[in-house]
């Protein structure tokens, strides 16, 4: 069973009479462990099915189904709960709690777990050894770069041991240094912790580490591509 399905989703966005087709009709399957790119232009609806993959928007037309379970049948709480528990994010400008520490930031999604104060700590910092940040758990994100503030991004969004990281342009704000090092980081979670990553990007470096490369314009799948295993 895929852990992500799309069967013909349709996305229209309609504001003051005008109407704005994201995504046409698309048949698509993520299986687990995958390590696997949207690709394509802006505007060309990867970023939009990301949103409906992590049940942080609905479709117009068609199914959206997380582990098998059919998003559009679940309750508002079933539906925080399946973000909690199987998805983690990655977005491109962070998302981090300014006011909050690395190890806070880390800790957040644990707390809303219910995970013990002290169990969530040592897991913090220990997620933030394993990104390479274990001295920067203290410092704030305004204190950090760039790169370390998605490194503690990533750490987040797999404390809560999700099924899938959706990642949306996560190297956009990086230098080609920074974003090679960070895909680096989660080729390895992918292939450690065995945690399916999917990226929406138009960075060669993501696509050219990507292991399947679905292309997209105008709101359709136009290519799909599969390395050969090495």
């Amino acid at each position: 069973m895929p852990i992500l399905e799309a069967r013909h989703l349709c996305k229209v966005y309609d504001t003051r009479s005008v109407k704005t087709v994201a995504l046409d009709g698309v048949d698509l399957s993520i299986e687990d462990g995958e390590f696997a790119a949207l690709a394509g232009p802006s505007g060309s609806g990867k970023t939009t099915l990301l949103n409906l993959f992590g049940a942080l928007d609905t479709p117009t037309e068609g199914t959206v189904l997380l582990d098998g379970e059919d998003l559009a049948s679940l309750s508002s709480s079933r539906l925080a709960e399946l973000r909690l528990r199987k998805l983690g994010f990655v977005f491109q400008a962070y998302n981090l709690i300014p006011v909050l520490s690395a190890r806070e930031n880390v800790e957040f999604v644990m707390e809303l777990q219910g995970v013990p104060g002290n169990a969530r700590r040592q897991k913090a910092l220990a997620l933030l050894a394993e990104v390479g940040l274990g001295e920067l758990a203290d410092k704030r994100p305004l204190e950090m770069s760039g790169g370390q503030q998605q490194r503690v991004a990533v750490a987040r969004a797999i404390a809560s041991e999700p099924r899938v990281v959706l990642a949306d342009e996560p190297t956009a704000n990086l230098d080609s240094d920074t974003a090679s090092h960070l895909l680096d980081l989660m080729e390895r979670l992918n292939r450690d912790r065995h945690i399916t990553f999917l990226f929406s990007t138009h960075d060669a470096l993501v696509i050219g580490k990507a292991r399947r490369t679905i292309r997209l314009r105008d709101g359709r799948v136009i290519k799909d591509e599969r390395k050969a295993a090495s």
